[in-house]
């Protein structure tokens, strides 16, 4: 079943409600959505040749038009590649590249034509280009036709996640994997009514985005700030005047959401549940915010390799404080979601008893149908059916999953995952460094923050602020480090491998003396 058939029965259900909010303003009804999506699949269907199983990426900002373009493609039977609008384009056109991508569409339809040497081999259309937005507004309802037919286990989504090697990988996710994502939601996470406003306060073209199918299936509204961001006191706005809002964010979005609230006296009217996602919430923060905003927090763990669903912790059970082991519980990632097995292995993939520390692995419905033209990392990857998750952790006796550490080096800032490696190869390009080595540190609102170990070449003449500047021509602006520490030499072992373990010691000695 292709996924867009969600919102062709909505628009014919209840035609009427509600369904894109910009801001306050209303976009369109569910009959408008559905239309004006049809419409969308048609232009690139007839205009670029679009047929089913061929990819169009979305490099673009959080609007309505991204929602509609979206269930255009799905509708039209082709695969959608959101590509993170934070991304500099040179990365983007790597993914677009790699993807095969038929189309690109972005905000205004010249990002990559301003880049300069940037070269697509495929075309760019811009949400609003003119032509585009007349066929939109020319769509007639008895032209529209239900979406192309697709088979369950057909890529609808092609998410591209970075891997210790710097190069990203394409996740394949299907109709099955997103269709058995969002019907877990709606058990597991939260439950879901026509009421329901969904709020896109982070990027559409990671899990917030995908958060949108259940809220299409139960006919829900969905609001994109004004902002096309997270801003504390917008949102605090909305929730008061459309009541019902749900919406995902990193556990620094809610940091600083209870910061404001704490401000401004806020005490989170308005606002139904915030599902914490996309790094570790530390328990002290998480009863800070259930003491300034209540209890409306649920908290869910998984990866692009199996999208949004992996466990979860329900409101009842975040805020839960009469059970024995409800401290436990609350610094946990919960349990498995209802369409998953989870399991904590040894190093020969054997499951380990509970309260022993092992790798977290994953089989169900939701895990990919494998990485994009890449068959040997999807079989180190998955392993008769489980996904290797590449995350330390350990269940207890009731299964709530609670998380040690990662065996990658990923970072996590702001609940987005930056790369050493990317990072490194950055600065390694520049003339005058040597070698580079990357980490993660502690960071009192971000999570961690990138910080660069930098060796230079012998009499070369280099600075932080030389650094910076090269690193914003090469990089999104997220990724870079935040400090640069110049070395005479990088710790290694007697393999030559960097001991990353050695620089953050050495970091957390220099902070303690500052």
């Amino acid at each position: 079943m292709n996924l867009a058939t969600w919102l062709h029965r909505a628009g014919r259900i209840d035609p009427d409600a509600p369904a894109i909010r910009t801001g306050e303003r209303l976009h369109a009804t569910y009959g408008g959505f559905a239309l004006r999506s049809w419409a969308a699949g048609e232009y690139v269907r007839s205009r670029y040749g679009i047929r089913p199983g061929d990819r169009v990426a979305l490099y673009a900002k959080n609007c309505a038009e991204y929602l509609e373009m979206l269930y255009g493609v799905l509708w039209a039977g082709a695969v959608i590649v959101p590509i993170n609008n934070k991304l500099h384009p040179r990365e983007a056109a790597w993914i677009v590249d790699h993807s095969d991508a038929r189309l690109v569409v972005t905000d205004g339809g010249d990002v990559f034509g301003d880049a300069g040497e940037l070269e697509l081999a495929c075309p760019e259309l811009g949400l609003r280009a003119p032509d585009f937005a007349a066929r939109l507004a020319a769509a007639a309802p008895p032209d529209m036709r239900p979406p192309v037919q697709a088979d369950e286990d057909d890529v609808a989504w092609l998410f591209y996640t970075s891997g210790t090697t710097g190069r990203p990988k394409g996740v394949m996710a299907t109709h099955r994997n997103l269709r058995m994502m969002a019907t877990s939601y709606a058990l597991d996470v939260d439950s879901v009514s026509p009421r329901d406003h969904s709020l896109y306060a982070a990027p559409m073209s990671h899990g917030a985005g995908l958060y949108n199918f259940q809220f299409v299936r139960a006919g829900a509204c969905h609001v994109v700030p004004e902002s096309q961001g997270f801003h504390p006191a917008e949102i605090q706005a909305l929730a008061g005047s459309l009541g019902d809002l749900v919406f995902f964010a990193a556990p620094t979005m809610v940091k600083r959401l209870v910061r404001h609230a704490e401000e401004s006296g806020y005490s989170g009217e308005g606002i139904r549940t915030i599902i914490c996602g996309g790094g570790p919430m530390y328990a002290a923060d998480l009863d800070r915010a259930l003491e300034v905003l209540g209890p409306k927090f649920a908290h869910i763990y998984g990866q692009g390799e199996s999208p949004m669903t992996i466990t979860a912790m329900s409101p009842r059970m975040v805020a839960d404080t009469a059970h024995p082991a409800a401290r436990s519980r609350r610094a946990s990632v919960g349990v498995a979601q209802s369409c998953v097995e989870v399991r904590v292995v040894d190093a020969d993939l054997r499951p380990v008893p509970a309260g022993q520390s092992g790798e977290v692995v994953v089989r169900g419905d939701t895990v990919m149908a494998g990485y994009w033209r890449n068959d040997a990392a999807t079989a180190e990857a998955v392993v008769e059916g489980w996904l290797r998750t590449g995350d330390l952790g350990h269940l207890d006796e009731d299964g709530f999953l609670t998380l040690t550490d990662r065996s990658k080096d990923v970072i996590i800032s702001g609940g987005t995952n930056i790369y050493p490696r990317e990072v490194e190869e950055a600065i390694l390009a520049h003339a005058e460094v040597f070698e580079a080595s990357v980490i993660g540190c502690p960071h009192p609102e971000w999570g961690e923050e990138v910080v660069a170990f930098v060796v230079l070449n012998e009499g070369a003449e280099c600075d932080a602020e030389l650094l910076e500047a090269w690193c914003r021509t090469r990089i999104a602006s997220f990724k870079k480090p935040k400090r640069y520490v110049f070395v005479r030499e990088l710790p290694k072992n007697s393999y030559g491998k960097v001991l990353k373990t050695s620089l953050r010691e050495r970091i957390s000695v220099m902070d303690e003396e500052v």
